[in-house]
């Protein structure tokens, strides 16, 4: 059983993983209902959380059904850092996530997400003090390193854990590969190999498919698995992986019913949360990854992205599953 301070999470854990503009409570909760075990929040500025921006403050939003859930907060000072989880922690979230990977120039630059990983010594002091902030369990998610250069991931995960970190999630890139060429696992089984090291390591990077999800908790040795970019638009991956974890078969694609049920309850809960206009604005980005590889679909994608209310995307999703109603999904 893989705990996270008290907190059970079953044998082998699949996690949401954070991420911005995409792991928004409409997202998590389609997610959700397709066997993501953990998720987490998108990530979050300390510097908006202390200066109450409203953007910052709407990303605490957490609902009953989502538990466990996490908020991931990031920023580059210490007593910001401190501050923002002591603001995370009274949303009442299970967990507190720091990010420590982020890769994107604003954030790394500036010596947050994985820019921190040019200064351990600081990403050391920055995580004690947010664990003497908080009383609910803190983990991390991070990369190898900064560069190939740079890897000093087993030392890290070391450090971290001594000073009271209770998980941590690694995605197996160094920040300069950013979402590039093959993540590299094999660092992973480095850490699960330091017979000092016992907190659960999630593994993070390439995990697509039933069949690589396999292979690499067999190869590696990891207690879980992050998923990021392939639930985007495919939610149903939890629960292939567990359903190929449990019997060695694969399972059915799911259906042109199926990814309208789900794309509708998705675009419901972001009108509902964020109200019709942004709600529809922002599940824009969604609909390509929902209805991906089928012939024929741009007019019905250019007439849903340029839809300006819930009903009118309602009736091309209705049309879509008439005009398609005969064509069979293939397992990926």
């Amino acid at each position: 059983m893989v705990k996270i301070g008290n907190l059970a999470l079953g044998e082998f854990p699949l996690l949401l993983a954070p991420m911005e503009d995409v792991s928004d409570p409409p997202f998590r909760a389609v997610c959700k209902e397709n066997g993501a075990d953990l998720m987490y929040t998108e990530f979050i500025s300390s510097e908006g959380l202390i200066r109450d921006a409203a953007k910052s403050i709407q990303k605490l939003d957490i609902f009953e059904y989502e538990r466990p859930i996490g908020i991931q907060i990031f920023g580059n000072e210490i007593e910001s850092m401190r501050e923002a989880a002591a603001i995370a922690e009274a949303a009442g979230p299970d967990i507190l996530d720091i990010n420590y990977g982020c890769p994107v120039n604003k954030v790394a630059c500036k010596g947050a997400g994985a820019g921190i990983l040019l200064d351990i010594d600081k990403m050391v002091a920055m995580t004690a003090e947010i664990v003497k902030a908080v009383k609910i369990p803190v983990t991390v998610k991070t990369r190898l390193g900064w560069d190939s250069d740079t890897i000093r991931i087993v030392e890290v995960v070391e450090r971290l854990q001594d000073v009271g970190i209770q998980a941590i999630s690694v995605h197996a890139r160094t920040r300069k590969q950013m979402y590039k060429g093959e993540a590299d696992w094999t660092y992973l089984a480095k850490i699960k190999e330091n017979p000092r090291i016992h907190i659960p390591l999630f593994g993070n990077g390439d995990i697509d498919s039933p069949e690589r999800a396999l292979d690499y908790r067999n190869r590696f040795g990891v207690d879980g698995m992050m998923i990021g970019r392939a639930a985007i638009g495919y939610p149903w991956i939890f629960n292939e992986i567990k359903h190929f974890f449990e019997t060695g078969e694969k399972l059915a694609a799911p259906d042109l019913n199926e990814r309208i049920r789900i794309t509708k309850k998705h675009l419901d809960f972001s009108v509902k949360w964020k109200g019709e206009k942004l709600g529809i604005l922002e599940m824009r980005r969604h609909y390509t990854n929902y209805f991906r590889g089928m012939p024929n679909f741009k007019p019905y994608r250019m007439q849903m992205v340029t839809a300006d209310t819930y009903d009118e995307v309602a009736a091309v999703l209705d049309e879509v599953a008439v005009q398609f109603a005969d064509y069979q999904f293939v397992a990926g």
